[in-house]
């Protein structure tokens, strides 16, 4: 059976033993003295899984709002260098607001 690690992780204590069990690798050699988080990543390195989980933008174009967000930021700096305070806020409220869409859109 494919597992992914989001799988993995919610599984039991109990019920990764069993899977390590039916392995032969030498990462899950001693699997029967092993917690949870030790016992999760040395199945995850014997099946090859990558441990972190990747998150998608849907909806967005994430490169175009990462540009903005860095001119964004060398306005923020012009605006500081200049002490112009009323310029300084609304860029920085303009960065926190394409940020926040950025996340709302991750999946």
């Amino acid at each position: 059976m494919d597992y992914t690690y989001k799988d993995l992780k919610h599984l039991k204590l109990a019920e990764l033993k069993e899977i390590a069990a039916g392995m032969e690798n030498e990462e899950v050699k001693g699997y029967t003295q092993m917690n949870k988080d030790h016992l999760l990543a040395a199945i995850c390195n014997a099946l090859h899984i990558d441990m972190h989980e990747h998150h998608e933008v849907v909806g967005l174009n994430k490169t175009d709002i990462k540009k903005k967000i860095k001119s964004l930021k060398d306005k923020r700096d012009e605006a500081l260098k200049a002490k112009d305070k009323k310029k300084l806020i609304e860029t920085r409220q303009e960065i926190k607001k394409l940020k926040n869409s950025l996340r709302r859109a991750t999946v």
